[in-house]
């Protein structure tokens, strides 16, 4: 088994505030906020093991930097499902990669489980836990005590909101999506305030089920790439397939492309192009030509999703490699102007500067595999800052059996391209967990300080950074 298997032999052990000790390095001066990171905390129940990774119960690490130093929490997501199932001591729900036992009998009518378990979003007077299934789930900014489910003042039974909110940086508005599948499956857009208020809603019907997880803002558009993925609705749910195994690939359906308009929401174009599939957009922007550029972490197909559901055994067998990709749209018909692939190396994660969302930017951040890995036994090891005017990568190679998380930009004042890079670590030889800061112009140097955590905290997906 490899090394990173053991941060998920065990589920994640809660922990209530605590100093950090320092490891190494000091604290930069002036790095003040929050970093909360979410991701499946729980991949078992009793002698049960969830069917895929995106299964695992939701448990947020919250670390704190204040001027008398840092501090850390970590606590799962009290939804619903989480505490009937830790009273039964099993899986009590179906899931993305999960059916109930019994087949059709005891699956029909059975909502599936929120797991609380993909992102977060942090509001002035609460955090939210995200999934794209379904309601977020609100918490206490400093504890992590779950609040309870938070419609946002429009959110209907049935509706959803989905983990990839963005946030315009200029008026501080908030834009997000849901799909509610169905006989007539809804893509339902949202802006909300600042507070998370839902202030404007759209909706637009889409052909079949399909799986789409995030959405990009490029100047006044928003842009959706509907990859050719396809569920099977009655497979799921007559409790035949999991979600997951209910998902098919149909290369022939291309990939469509639907371009919004910000400030109403309406449809502006859409078209199909070449199929692939994405999990995760880097940003966008509109150029000197009027067009929208996006950027974006591409994959050949789906066997991204089968590779990730190994990812919940510890052992990996399927190789899916996504790269880095930008393309320029025509806003007006939807028209593919050119693609070009911009780093043939196999990545996740891309982040930016939060106050260039939706604007032309230099740098991308994101998690990379480190040199020679074998892509189709390890998990990202490495984080890396790539130049888009230089073309150049700089990466933070941590060395053998360390697994950073999603790297986390936070500037060193509002603007500033200049700042540090957060990231939560797995050291697989010592197995424990640590935060590590590093100089975002210097990622190849040792890191400005190391900060070691109570417990070892499983891999996890999305974080942010809250300085309020």
């Amino acid at each position: 088994m490899a090394n990173w298997s053991k941060s998920i032999a065990k589920p994640g052990q809660e922990f209530p505030l605590k100093p950090l000790s320092i490891l190494s390095g000091k604290i930069p001066e002036g790095l003040r906020g929050t970093l909360y990171r979410n991701g499946p905390g729980r991949l078992e129940r009793g002698t049960q093991k969830v069917g895929h990774w995106f299964d695992g119960d939701g448990a947020i690490l919250a670390v704190h930097f204040r001027d008398t130093g840092a501090t850390a929490t970590y606590r799962y997501v009290q939804t619903e499902g989480y505490q009937k199932e830790a009273k039964a001591d099993h899986f009590l729900y179906p899931n993305y990669g999960m059916t109930v036992p019994g087949g059709f009998w005891k699956t029909w009518g059975k909502v599936v489980k929120n797991t609380a378990n993909t992102s977060v979003l942090a509001l002035p007077n609460k955090l939210l836990a995200l999934w794209e299934g379904g309601f977020p789930h609100g918490l206490d900014l400093e504890t992590l005590e779950t609040l309870g489910l938070d419609n946002l003042t429009q959110l209907k039974p049935g509706d959803s909101f989905s983990a990839h909110p963005k946030i315009d940086p200029n008026t501080g508005n908030i834009y997000n999506f849901g799909v509610t599948p169905g006989v007539k499956t809804t893509l339902n857009l949202y802006q909300s305030d600042a507070t998370g208020k839902i202030i404007k809603k759209s909706s637009h019907f889409l052909k079949g089920i399909p799986l789409i997880h995030d959405f990009v803002i490029a100047g006044q558009y928003l842009v959706f790439f509907v990859p050719p993925v396809r569920i099977n609705l009655w497979k799921t749910a007559l409790g035949i397939a999991s979600f997951s195994d209910g998902m098919q690939w149909k290369p022939q359906l291309g990939t469509q492309i639907l371009i919004f308009e910000r400030d109403n929401l309406s449809l502006v174009s859409q078209s199909e192009t070449d199929p692939w599939f994405q999990w995760h957009y880097t940003n966008g922007y509109v150029n000197d030509q009027r067009n929208i550029v996006v950027e974006f972490v591409r994959y050949p197909d789906f066997t991204t999703n089968q590779n990730l559901k190994e990812v919940s055994t510890g052992k990996l067998q399927t190789l899916a490699k996504g790269t880095l990709w930008e393309i320029e749209i025509s806003p007006q018909t939807g028209t593919v102007i050119k693609t070009q692939e911009l780093l043939d190396r196999g990545c996740e994660f891309p982040v930016i500067s939060s106050d260039k969302v939706g604007n032309n930017w230099r740098y991308t951040y994101l998690s990379v595999h480190r040199d020679n890995a074998d892509l189709s036994q390890e998990i990202l090891s490495a984080i890396a800052r790539f130049d888009r005017e230089l073309g150049t990568l700089t990466i933070a190679d941590m060395g053998e059996n360390h697994y950073p998380s999603e790297p986390i930009f936070v500037p060193h004042s509002p603007q500033s391209q200049q700042g540090w890079i957060l990231t939560v670590v797995y050291d697989g030889s010592a197995h424990r967990s640590e935060v590590r800061i590093y100089d975002s112009n210097n990622l190849n140097l040792e890191p400005l300080c190391r900060l070691e955590l109570p417990t070892v905290i499983p891999p996890g997906f999305h974080g942010i950074w809250n300085d309020f």
